[in-house]
C-alpha cells in the first residue's frame, strides 16, 4: 500500500530535478472507452507543468470558438496530432516530469495501439496505470487490459478509480469496486499496489490531495508514481543484438540493429542466429545524427544513412537499449532480422513453438490458415496447428477442449509453426525475444507470448579453420528443377511401431511421384556411420547428431530425406530440427505411435525377447525411456490404421509443404 509517509520519505530526497541522464520510468495508461483515460492524462501534463508554452491557451480559445467546453483530453488529442507530423518522435511516448524524475507516458487506445506498443517491445513499460470509472464500475475491457498486463508480465499496477465527482465523492462506491477489482486481479496474480479515488476532471487526487474526499488519506496519482521503481536496464540478461540492416560505405559493411537485452563490447565473439555463423566484434559504432529504427521498425537504405550522416567510434562497449553498427573482423552473410548472441547463451531456434495468444479482431483465428508473424527484426509466415486451450479474457473461464478456432477477445494456448527458421527466447526468459504479434493483410490481429521451448548448448568448440563453403546453386533453383522442396520427414516411435515400414512405404510412393527421395534407417546407418557407437544415451545422442548432419545436407541437395529412428529423447529430435533448419531444410517430424504391448507383440526381430531376458541391456520401453513427442507435425497409429492408412495420413500433410517451396518468396 502507498502511504503519505512513504511519500513523504520518497519527496525529502527529490527536492531537486534529477539529471537528463537519469532513465525516464515508462508508464503505460489503459482503460474503458469514456472512464477518463485521456483526461487523467492531460491533467498530468497540466498540473506538472509539462505542456509547451501557451499550450492551454490556445486549445482554450479554439475550443470557445467551436462552442464547445474546455477538455483536458483535448491536450493529450493536440500533443498526439502534433507527434504524427513529426517523424523523429516516437509517437508512442508523451515525456513528462516530477520533482523527482522523468517519465514518458504510453498511450494505449486500444487493443492494436496496445499491442504494438507492448508486445513488439517498442515502448516496453516499467508500469501501468489502469483507469476505471466510478460512474461505470469494472467493465470487460477494464478485464481485458488486466490480463494483457498479466501476460506481459507487467507487475507494478496502480489503479485510479476516476470520475469520483459523478459518484458523489463516495467512500461506498469507491470501496465497492476497488474491492470487485482487486478480487479479479489476484485472479490473473497481479497485486495492485494501490486504488487511488480520483476525478482528474476537477483535478482531485492528481496533483494534490483531496479535500472532497478526505476519508482517502493515501497517496494522489503523482505521488504514487514517484514510488513507483524504474526497471533496469536489461544488461544481466543473454545478449539479444537484433540485426535491423546492413549498411555499406568507407568500404566497410556495418551491421546496425538494437541491443535488446545484455552487454556487448569490442573483441566478442558473436553467433548469429538462424545462420549459426560466428565472427567477432571488431568496432561498435552509431550515428551521432542518426535515429536508428525501433527494431519493429521500416528498414532503411545505406545510401541514405550515407548522406545523412558518417559513423563514429562509440566505444568498445554497448549496452542493453543501444542502438548501435558493428563491424566483424571476418566478414559473414548477415542480414535484417538475424540475431547475434554470445555462444553459451544462444536464443532457440526452431519454427515450432508454443505460445499464449490474444486475438483482437472480429475475424476469428483459424487453424491452418497462414499469417504473418512479427517478432524484434524478424518477419517469417506461420501457421496455428493447433489450439489446446481457450479462455475468456473477461471472465476467464478455461475451455480445454480442441478448436479450430480463436474469437475475438479470447486467450489461446496453442501451437504456431512457421515456414522458416525463427529465432525466440521463452518469455520468461529473455522477454524481448519471447514475445510477437501475428498479423493478417498488414493489420495486427493478435500478440503472444512464447513458453516451453528449450534451449540447446551450442558451446561445442569448432576448428577455427574451418570455413562453411556457400552454394552457387540455391534451394529455390533446386526446387524449381524438381518439383519439390528438399526437407528431413523424422519418423520416431518404439521398436515395431512399424517406422521403417512406413519409410520404405513412403519413399515408394514419393519417387513413383518423381521426387528425389532416400531412406536413412537407424540399423543401416549403425553398419557404417555410427557403428563405432552403442546404446547408452551420451552415444544415442551422438547416434542422431550424426544422422542429423548427414540429413541436413541430403535435404540442402534438394532431396527428400526419410529418417526412420527410435530416437528415444525429445532433446535430441529437437536438436535434430535445429540443425536441419540450420540449413533452411523443412523438418517434419511423424510419431509413429502404437503401444508397448503392440510393438512387444510384434517384435519383428526378437528384440523385446532379449531385452526381457537380459541379453539386450538398455532397450527402449524396457529399461531405457521412450519420450513421446509433444506436438509432431503428423501422428499415426499403426495399431488402429494399416500401413496404406498410415502412409495417406501422412502424404495429405507432406505433399503441401513439399510443393509449396515459393511461399517465401
Amino acid at each position: 500500500m502507498i502511504t503519505k509517509e512513504n511519500v513523504q520519505r520518497s519527496t525529502s530526497n527529490a527536492q531537486r530535478p534529477t539529471p537528463d541522464i537519469e532513465p525516464k520510468l515508462r508508464v503505460v495508461f489503459v482503460g474503458h472507452v469514456d472512464h477518463g483515460k485521456s483526461t487523467l492524462i492531460g491533467r498530468i501534463l497540466h498540473d506538472t507543468g509539462s505542456l509547451p508554452e501557451g499550450k492551454i491557451e490556445e486549445i482554450k480559445k479554439a475550443c470557445a470558438a467551436e462552442g464547445m467546453e474546455f477538455e483536458f483530453a483535448f491536450l493529450l488529442d493536440a500533443l498526439l496530432e502534433e507527434q504524427k507530423q513529426n517523424v523523429t518522435i516516437d509517437t508512442t511516448e508523451i515525456p513528462f516530469r516530477t520533482a523527482r524524475r522523468r517519465y514518458a507516458i504510453i498511450d494505449a487506445p486500444g487493443h492494436n495501439e496496445f499491442l504494438k506498443n507492448m508486445i513488439t517491445g517498442a515502448s516496453r513499460a516499467d508500469a501501468a496505470i489502469l483507469v476505471i470509472g466510478a460512474d461505470e464500475g469494472v467493465r470487460e475491457q477494464s478485464r481485458r487490459h488486466a490480463y494483457l498486463l498479466s501476460m506481459l508480465g507487467i507487475k507494478q499496477v496502480v489503479v485510479v478509480v476516476n470520475k469520483m465527482d459523478l459518484a458523489d465523492y463516495s467512500e461506498t462506491r469507491f470501496r465497492e469496486i476497488e474491492q470487485d477489482y482487486r478480487k479479479f486481479l489476484q485472479q490473473l496474480g497481479l497485486n495492485a499496489l494501490t486504488f487511488i479515488p480520483a476525478s482528474a476532471k476537477q483535478g482531485e487526487n492528481v496533483a494534490r490531495a483531496s479535500m472532497k474526499m478526505k476519508w482517502y488519506c493515501a497517496a494522489s496519482a503523482l505521488e504514487a508514481l514517484d514510488l513507483l521503481e524504474t526497471q533496469k536496464r536489461d544488461v544481466d540478461l543473454p545478449l539479444r543484438f537484433c540485426v535491423q540492416d546492413v549498411y555499406r560505405f568507407d568500404g566497410r559493411r556495418i551491421i546496425a540493429g538494437r541491443i535488446e537485452t545484455g552487454t556487448l563490447r569490442m573483441g566478442d565473439e558473436l553467433i548469429f542466429s538462424p545462420a549459426n555463423k560466428s565472427s567477432v566484434v571488431a568496432t561498435i559504432e552509431r550515428w551521432p545524427h542518426v535515429i536508428l529504427s525501433e527494431v519493429e521498425g521500416s528498414s532503411g537504405t545505406s545510401s541514405t544513412a550515407t548522406q545523412r550522416d558518417s559513423s563514429t567510434s562509440l566505444g568498445i562497449i554497448a549496452i542493453a537499449g543501444d542502438s548501435i553498427g558493428i563491424t566483424l573482423s571476418e566478414q559473414i552473410f548477415v542480414e535484417r532480422g538475424y540475431v547475434a548472441s554470445h555462444q553459451n547463451e544462444t536464443p532457440i531456434e526452431t519454427n515450432r513453438f508454443h505460445a499464449d495468444l490474444f486475438w483482437i479482431t472480429r475475424e476469428p483465428l483459424r487453424v491452418g490458415h497462414f499469417y504473418d508473424l512479427r517478432l524484434a527484426t524478424q518477419q517469417v509466415k506461420c501457421q496455428i496447428v493447433s489450439i489446446e486451450q481457450v479462455i475468456n479474457s473477461a471472465t476467464l473461464e478455461t475451455k480445454s477442449d480442441q478448436r479450430e478456432r480463436l474469437e475475438r477477445n479470447e486467450i489461446g494456448k496453442l501451437t504456431i509453426q512457421t515456414r522458416s527458421p525463427l529465432v525466440i527466447d521463452n518469455y520468461d526468459r529473455v522477454p524481448n525475444l519471447g514475445r510477437f504479434v501475428i498479423v493478417d493483410d498488414g493489420k495486427i490481429c493478435g500478440g503472444g507470448t512464447i513458453f516451453g521451448g528449450v534451449y540447446t548448448d551450442r558451446t561445442v568448440a569448432k576448428s577455427k579453420n574451418i570455413f562453411w563453403t556457400e552454394e552457387k546453386i540455391t534451394a529455390r533453383e533446386r526446387a524449381l528443377r524438381t518439383g519439390h522442396r528438399g526437407a528431413v520427414i523424422w519418423l520416431t516411435g518404439l521398436s515395431g511401431a512399424g517406422k521403417s515400414t512406413i519409410a520404405q512405404s513412403l519413399e515408394r510412393d514419393l519417387f513413383h511421384r518423381g521426387m528425389h527421395t532416400y531412406v536413412l534407417d537407424g540399423d543401416n546407418i549403425r553398419h557404417g556411420l555410427t557403428s563405432n557407437l552403442g546404446f547408452s544415451p551420451d552415444d544415442r545422442m551422438e547416434n542422431i547428431r550424426r544422422v542429423s548432419e548427414v540429413a541436413k545436407l541430403m535435404a540442402d541437395a534438394g532431396t527428400v530425406v526419410i529418417t526412420a529412428f527410435i530416437s528415444p529423447y525429445r532433446m535430441d529430435r529437437r536438436r535434430a530440427r535445429e540443425i536441419a533448419l540450420e540449413g533452411n531444410a523443412e523438418f517434419i517430424e511423424v510419431f509413429v505411435d502404437a503401444p508397448l504391448e503392440v510393438c512387444e507383440a510384434r517384435d519383428p526381430k526378437n528384440l523385446y525377447k532379449k531385452a526381457r531376458a537380459g541379453e539386450i541391456r538398455e532397450f527402449t520401453g524396457i529399461d531405457a525411456p521412450y519420450e513421446a513427442p509433444d506436438d509432431p507435425e503428423i501422428v499415426v497409429h499403426t495399431d488402429k490404421q494399416t500401413v496404406d492408412e498410415s502412409l495417406a495420413t501422412i502424404l495429405e500433410q507432406l505433399l503441401p509443404r513439399l510443393r509449396d517451396y515459393g511461399a517465401d518468396d
